[in-house]
């Protein structure tokens, strides 16, 4: 505002000037931070990267420790996916919820309960006795950290000035993505040397920093005023992610549609699904507001973070089995492989932080593609008898690709949006994501295990035990004339079978990362996005 009240018109910005370098003396606030959140933003992002580290470990960390806990805890293998998937399910309902509840009760009561809860439940899940009490603890502790990524990037899209979030999203970025990267190769370590109920306990220390940071320097700002609650609109659409997620998790163990299980999980999605968007197009105050839906770069940069979520994070889930069951890596051994997919994506976002507002964010998002497309190439050249040299480079690129996609649609999302936005807008950008990520996951190993019966049946098909060729091509222990000669056959098919499977798989997803390009099409030139920004300092 000026001397005399009134408001000053949005910022000029040069045609010629680089895309988003905008020059702002001030951070763009959407009204729930405080002057103290201003001056303490470096020890608030190093509270909030802490937070954020612990939550995305936390998705991938237990996976490893699942047969330990199963004879631990006495489970079947069906109760023992409940560990994950009552995670998954808990935090995919809550995360709608997050920008009304942080307008509701304030940004940094919110984060405090979240971190609070969230470590709390970990240590409750670290010490349960049976299958019930670890599958409730997970349900608490996916619905205390569900809040916790959508916050803090609306956190730090609010205490930053415009000009300084390009490398800060790249910092915070790395917080996001080395959980779910280190989290097999952690819970492999504290799993073998320890005990699984470490791959919890582990939480601790992290969430007491994470909260002391948030509770000693980040402002108790004024609540906004939120919209009243639509009851409706969140009841159908906690049902319909339920319901989906109950779907993707359990379809390939219940043979997917062969299952009445799995058609009433699809129905009630469809169901709650369709009740959602009619209450959100018709109702006077929808659960998330219409103006979303109306910003063509929020709305394709979703588009594109699903299909990226579906295409390259199904990537990381099936690389330690392919490592483990086919190439007999330890859980540790394949950890210490997939690091440098983590390395390559700490390399590309500090680079990425730099680059954006001096090239055309288009350009960055097309580099995160064709290098992931490479990747994918690379992985359709697997064999049995590779060494680590193809995953390890393979891995390295993937990440290099990784960090150029994140970080610009961070950034490119959340350009032309209004500051009040912000909160519901980043738990909308990590649900889609996340839900990306589920329907991949769930569709290449749906394909994956399609892949290795019908590899499986041409390959035995193709061996004729009365051959002359095929008897003396076959080692005596692979000889089809004998019961043992015939396991050892079957075994060895098998495997070739499941390498072939693997490569299909990432044949399909490098295909599909090709087909992203046009989205890119889509997406209007960063220039006339911020142009067009409506950007009031006061």
């Amino acid at each position: 505002m000026n001397e005399a009240g009134n408001a000053i018109p949005s910022a000029s910005v040069n045609a010629e000037a680089p895309a988003l370098a905008l020059r702002v003396e001030r951070p763009l606030t959407s009204g729930v931070s405080s002057a103290k959140d201003f001056a303490n933003r470096v020890p608030i992002t190093v509270a909030l990267m802490l937070a954020t580290v612990m939550n995305s470990l936390d998705t991938t960390i237990a996976n490893v420790a699942l047969p330990h806990m199963q004879g631990s805890l006495s489970a079947s293998q069906d109760q023992i996916t409940w560990v994950l998937t009552s995670y998954i399910i808990a935090a995919a309902i809550m995360t709608p919820l997050t920008g009304w509840l942080s307008v509701r009760i304030g940004r940094k009561q919110m984060f405090l309960f979240s971190i609070a809860g969230f470590t709390a439940a970990s240590m409750l899940c670290g010490i349960a006795t049976n299958i019930g009490e670890i599958v409730a603890y997970r349900l608490a502790q996916g619905a205390c950290g569900a809040a916790l990524i959508p916050l803090s990037q609306a956190t730090v899209l609010d205490i930053f000035p415009a000009n300084q979030v390009p490398q800060v999203m790249s910092i915070w970025g790395m917080g996001t993505m080395l959980g779910p990267i280190m989290g097999p190769l952690v819970g492999g370590y504290l799993t073998d040397n320890f005990s699984w109920r470490w791959v919890f306990y582990i939480n601790l220390p992290v969430g007491i920093l994470a909260f002391a940071g948030v509770w000693l320097f980040m402002g108790r700002a004024d609540r906004g005023r939120a919209r009243p609650f639509d009851f409706i609109g969140f009841s159908a659409l906690a049902l319909a992610l339920g319901a989906f997620q109950l779907m993707m998790d359990r379809g390939l163990s219940q043979d997917w549609f062969n299952s009445k299980e799995i058609w009433l999980y699809a129905t009630l999605a469809a169901v709650g699904l369709n009740v959602f968007l009619v209450q959100t197009l018709t109702a006077a105050h929808p659960f998330f507001d219409r103006a979303l839906a109306l910003d063509r770069n929020f709305v394709t940069c979703n588009i594109f973070g699903f299909f990226t979520g579906l295409m390259l994070f199904s990537t990381m889930a099936l690389f330690p089995p392919m490592m483990q069951t086919l190439l007999g890596y330890s859980v540790w051994q394949a950890g210490l492989i997939s690091m440098p997919r983590g390395i390559g994506t700490f390399i590309s976002m500090f680079l990425v932080g730099r680059l954006v507002g001096r090239l055309d964010i288009r350009l960055l998002l097309l580099t995160g593609l064709t290098l992931s497309t490479v990747a994918l190439w690379m992985m359709t050249q697997f064999d049995l008898s590779m060494d680590t040299a193809p995953m390890v480079t393979s891995g390295l690129v993937q990440g290099l690709g990784m960090g150029f996609l994140f970080t610009p649609l961070s950034v490119l999302a959340f350009a032309t949006l209004s500051p009040h936005l912000r909160p519901e807008a980043t738990s909308v950008f990590t649900l889609v994501r996340n839900v990306g990520s589920s329907v991949g996951i769930a569709l290449m190993t749906a394909i994956l295990a399609h892949q290795v019966s019908v590899s499986h049946s041409d390959m035995a098909a193709a061996i004729q035990p009365g051959s002359p060729e095929v008897s003396a091509s076959l080692a005596n222990q692979f000889n089809p004339a004998t019961d043992a000669g015939i396991q050892v056959l079957n075994g060895e098919i098998t495997r070739q079978a499941s390498m072939v499977a693997y490569v299909d798989v990432f044949r399909l997803m490098m295909v599909m990362t090709l087909g992203a390009i046009p989205l890119l099409l889509i997406m209007r030139p960063p220039r006339l996005a911020v142009a067009e920004a409506e950007i009031v300092v006061d």
